[in-house]
């Protein structure tokens, strides 16, 4: 099944607490290089059909009313996740059957 990943983070100028915190704690065990540190969520809605222009403008909406609070988070990412599932499926499709109409092996070419 598809999955819609979202990603919500706090305004750029509004204060991240556990981002600070997060910062300081890093600092404090030695680990430099960071020079700020923002938390936010990731929303993940499981899809039970195709993911179509129609279910993309409803997930942006969805964004945008209820998984952020527009106050203070912006909806900086709405993206399709393939699972490893998928990825393997899509795999042995490709591997099975050729242009020739010839199929092999996954993983084995002739």
């Amino acid at each position: 099944m598809p999955t819609i990943v979202v990603d919500v983070m706090p305004k750029a100028e509004l204060l991240d607490p556990q981002g600070k915190a997060l910062a300081g704690a890093l600092a404090r065990t030695g680990r430099a290089g960071f020079s700020g540190v923002r938390i936010g969520k990731r929303f993940e809605l499981t899809v039970d059909g195709p993911v179509d222009d129609t279910l993309k403008a409803s997930v942006k909406e969805i964004a945008e009313e209820i998984l952020s609070n527009s106050v203070i988070e912006d909806v900086v990412g709405i993206h399709y996740e393939v699972t490893n599932a998928e990825l393997a499926e899509e795999a042995s499709d490709a591997a099975t059957v050729t242009d020739d109409g010839f199929g092999a092996p996954a993983g084995e070419t002739h």
